[in-house]
C-alpha cells in the first residue's frame, strides 16, 4: 500500500525549531508590532537585566503561542508560573518568582488581534481555527525542511 500522508502539527516538530520559525514569521508580519518598552523591560523579578537579543519579544510570543496551542485554556497566571524562575539572593536561600505578567498579557492581546488565539468561556485562552491552521502550516514547513537536510 502507498504510504499515508498525514498533517503535521506542532507536536511533531522540535520546540526550538518551531519557535525560531514562528518568531521569524511574527517578525515579518506587519500585524505583530514590537512595543516601545520592549528594550527597557525585564522579563521577571528574578532577572537582573533585560534580555540581550533584539528579537526576544518575538521569540517569547512564539513560545506563548505554542504553549496555548498545546494546552488550551491556559491563562496569564499559568504562563507567569511557566516563565518564572529562581530569584537568587546572594548568600540567602533562593525562592521562586513568577514572570512579568505585562509582557505575557501584551503578547496574548496582540495574538488575539491577529485572530490566532481567542478567549475561552471559562477563562484562559485557546487557539482559534485560523491560528491552529497557521501554526500547523509553519510546523509542516519546519518538519519538511528538517527532513530534507
Amino acid at each position: 500500500m502507498a504510504e499515508e500522508t498525514r498533517g503535521i502539527c506542532v507536536r511533531d516538530v522540535p520546540a526550538k525549531a518551531f519557535i525560531a520559525a514562528y518568531a521569524e514569521h511574527l517578525k515579518n508580519s506587519d500585524k505583530f508590532e514590537l512595543p516601545v518598552w520592549a528594550d527597557l523591560v525585564k522579563t521577571s523579578v528574578a532577572n537582573e537585566l533585560a534580555p540581550y537579543g533584539d528579537d526576544w519579544y518575538y521569540i517569547r510570543a512564539a513560545s506563548i503561542a505554542r504553549k496555548v496551542y498545546l494546552r488550551p485554556g491556559v491563562g496569564v497566571g499559568a504562563l507567569r508560573k511557566w516563565y518564572g524562575g529562581n530569584n537568587r539572593n546572594g548568600t540567602k536561600t533562593e525562592h521562586f518568582r513568577k514572570a512579568n505578567s505585562g509582557i505575557i498579557r501584551s503578547v496574548l492581546i496582540q495574538l488575539e488581534e491577529m485572530k490566532v488565539t481567542e478567549k475561552c468561556e471559562n477563562g484562559g485562552r485557546k487557539m482559534s481555527r485560523v491560528g491552529q491552521q497557521d501554526l500547523d502550516r509553519i510546523a509542516g514547513s519546519v518538519f519538511y525542511d528538517a527532513e530534507e537536510d
